[in-house]
């Protein structure tokens, strides 16, 4: 009884010796904690503080992108991610159930704001072992409006996941130049919008941001603590950027670019619009293109062909020869020389005119800049010479980069070596350039000598300290003096004017002068040479407006548009240039030019002059004499005695030689009866519109009662009428 009684005595003092030691423990070490407020080296008050401790982005926003009166090109806007919640487990209140409780419905009235069916819906719902389920493109990118048709539904377990994407309410609108962002993921989870291409792209680290951040105490539910300290990271917001383009003047050339593409199919439209005296360029576009939010297209050309993409441009290039040789001396207008064919040596072919060589017999070099003779410009190069013609391409800075802020800027380049390079450079063949070249080349024309530095963004502004970064215009050379340019857009003038002028048919505005020169430029074979056939070619044109005082400079190329067999290259080239330049004109408040009234004379008595004093008479009146027979004598003229005549009209006279009968191609009907009624032929009229064929030869004699078939076509049946359908050209192909 003792023994066991000791023992249990023994065993009580055992415990209570091994719990009074585990307390002295505990309590030692609490109070160390206590004191020291570390275990194990690390700051209890520090873990706590990361237990509750809840941090979320505060997102920065991308810069705008806006036009130059300030209208949005590109912006951030708030998306919406459609989910589904399938787990049952979130529901705590059967009542309110956060879950989706009926799959059919849910589906079917979810089918009528997303584009998908009910069925494809109704699966993802039902589909086992989801907690969650998305509904793919779908129901991405949904706007705000969407998402409130939605929650006005009330469906349960449906909801949003708020995000952000670039937005470009212009939709196809310089899609090559502004661009594209998108939001990049990682881990399923998108992060910031990243440019991918165009300025979105070269100023991708102006306009991105730096996200800010908020920091507080949470409890489980992500709730803030009572009495907890926020702290706000404030984000910082990208830079916004204005451009040059104006989205007035844009629109036009879109619109305009769209109605070509659709009614020639060409493989390529290039097209800018540019103030002359700056060099900003107001309207910048190229078909193919591509829409900036769908990237539908862009897998046709992905690149700024604007300013990546070089070619030969053709008789464009003759602005500047022409402007050189002004310069130097060496244009009189007046003096004359052979064309049709220009024999550089005995070895190689002639260079040809693009009639197939024929020519128009010695005519003056201001005709040949009308009719846009390459022979012309051949001995044009003799007069000023091979090295100051190389000089002048230097001066107007073909085969240099302009420098205009936009990647991968191509610099073209200029064949010089060998002889005949260095003839078919003046006219446009073999050497190459851009169309930003040929904009920044042009202005030195319209601006009076003084070429401006192309370029496309306005200024810069940090909305968060409100700097600005403005772009000032710069002169990138004076290639020719303010007398020869204004010179040289008198002669372009005559190139629209001139009823010999290229550009007559085609590119003349109402109320507005034109100064400009058209182009059509052969395209490089893949095998050598180049490519044969009517429409295998590049046709193009380069003016300006108004003539005197030029506000806007614009260059089109369209290559290989669709033709039919009565339609001029130059159709489509003009269908983009007259609608943009003359609405944007207008839109710019540009006062249209006062026509001078026309001169009109009353015809005297013509019987009682000789020849010779007739046809200085009526030249003075700015009338044109037209000689039946070289005979001395007047018998008889019409319009006769007393009809008045307006400046420019045709007066037919009839001599007392045997008659002979002119060259009337290009005549109107009522012009071709009066030489008819003078001579009595009998004539027989077939078609309307301007005489493209004549029975009788020119300069041939006729007698009275002889017959004279007259055939008359369109003005587009004129300008093609000395083309065959398989375009007989040889070696040289026709470059206007």
């Amino acid at each position: 009884m003792n023994v066991q009684k000791k023992n249990r005595n023994i065993g009580a003092a055992l415990l209570f010796f091994i719990f009074g030691l585990l307390f002295f423990v505990l309590a030692v070490r609490f109070i160390t904690i206590q004191y020291t407020g570390e275990v194990k080296g690390q700051a209890l008050a520090a873990k706590a503080s990361q237990l509750y401790k809840r941090t979320d982005v505060l997102k920065a926003k991308r810069g705008t992108i806006y036009d130059r009166e300030g209208e949005v090109i590109a912006e951030d806007s708030a998306s919406y991610t459609l989910i589904a919640v399938m787990d049952k487990k979130v529901t705590l209140d059967p009542k309110r159930p956060h879950h989706v409780v009926d799959p059919k419905e849910t589906a079917k009235k979810l089918s009528e704001h997303i584009s998908l069916s009910e069925q494809e819906i109704y699966e993802r719902l039902t589909k086992k072992g989801r907690k969650q389920v998305e509904f793919g493109p779908a129901g991405r990118d949904l706007p705000h409006r969407v998402k409130e048709e939605i929650e006005k539904l009330k469906l349960p377990g449906i909801g949003f996941i708020k995000d952000t994407k670039r937005f470009y309410p212009n939709g196809i609108f310089a899609s090559h130049l502004i661009g594209y962002a998108q939001g990049e993921q990682s881990n399923g989870e998108s992060t910031e919008i990243v440019g991918k291409a165009g300025l979105e792209k070269s100023y991708n680290e102006m306009l991105t941001g730096k996200d800010g951040s908020l920091t507080y105490k949470g409890d489980v539910w992500d709730f803030i603590l009572p009495n907890s300290k926020k702290q706000i990271k404030e984000p910082k917001n990208g830079k916004d950027i204005y451009l040059t383009l104006d989205k007035k003047i844009q629109t036009f050339l879109e619109d305009a670019m769209n109605k070509v593409d659709q009614k020639y199919s060409p493989e390529r439209i290039l097209a800018i619009v540019a103030d002359p005296k700056t060099g900003a360029i107001l309207g910048m576009g190229q078909r193919p293109t591509y829409h900036p939010v769908t990237r539908e297209g862009i897998e046709k050309n992905w690149h700024n062909e604007v300013v990546e993409s070089s070619f030969e441009p053709g008789s464009t290039m003759k602005i500047f020869s022409l402007a050189a040789s002004v310069e130097e001396g060496v244009f009189n207008p007046n003096a004359t020389f052979p064309s049709g064919k220009y024999y550089l040596n005995n070895k190689q072919p002639p260079i040809k005119d693009h009639n197939q060589g024929n020519g128009w017999g010695p005519i003056t070099y201001l005709e040949g800049v009308q009719r846009s003779s390459n022979v012309g410009f051949a001995y044009l190069l003799e007069k000023m010479g091979t090295d100051t013609w190389r000089d002048y391409m230097d001066k107007f800075k073909f085969g240099q980069k302009t420098g205009i802020a936009l990647p991968n800027e191509a610099s073209g380049k200029i064949l010089y070596e060998w002889p005949i390079e260095k003839v078919t450079s003046v006219f446009g063949q073999g050497t190459t350039v851009t169309s930003m070249q040929m904009i920044q080349a042009a202005s030195a024309i319209a601006n009076n000598g003084k070429m401006m530095k192309p370029y496309v963004v306005d200024k810069i502004v940090d909305t968060a300290t409100g700097d600005v970064t403005e772009t000032k215009p710069e002169v990138s050379g004076q290639p020719l003096s303010s007398k020869s340019s204004k010179e040289v857009r008198d002669i372009l003038e005559t190139v629209i004017t001139a009823e010999n002028g290229t550009g007559n048919q085609f590119y003349q505005l109402d109320g507005y002068s034109v100064a400009g020169k058209t182009g059509t430029a052969q395209i490089a074979a893949p095998n050598g040479g180049y490519l044969q056939g009517r429409e295998n070619y590049i046709f193009s044109f380069l003016g300006m407006a108004p003539k005197d005082d030029p506000k806007l400079v614009m260059y089109v190329v369209v290559e290989k548009p669709k033709l039919r067999q009565d339609e001029n290259g130059a159709l489509p080239v003009a269908e983009i240039f007259k609608p943009v330049m003359k609405s944007s004109l207008q839109y710019l408040n540009i006062e249209p030019e006062k026509k001078e009234k026309a001169v009109i004379t009353e015809l005297p008595d013509l019987t009682d002059m000789n020849v010779q004093e007739a046809t200085e008479f009526l030249k003075e009146k700015g009338l044109k004499p037209v000689l039946l027979g070289n005979g001395k004598q007047i018998l008889s003229h019409s319009p006769k005695k007393g009809d008045r005549v307006i400046e420019g009209e045709k007066v037919v006279i009839k001599t007392d030689a045997k008659l002979s009968i002119p060259d009337m191609t290009g005549w109107s009907k009522r012009d071709v009866l009066k030489v008819a009624k003078l001579a009595e032929l009998k004539v027989n009229m077939v078609g309307n519109g301007y005489l493209m064929k004549q029975n009788i030869k020119p300069n041939s004699k006729v007698t009275a009662g002889d017959h004279l078939v007259a055939n008359f076509a369109n003005q587009t049946e004129m300008v093609e009428k000395k083309k065959s359908e398989k375009d007989k050209a040889e070696e040289e192909a026709p470059l206007d």
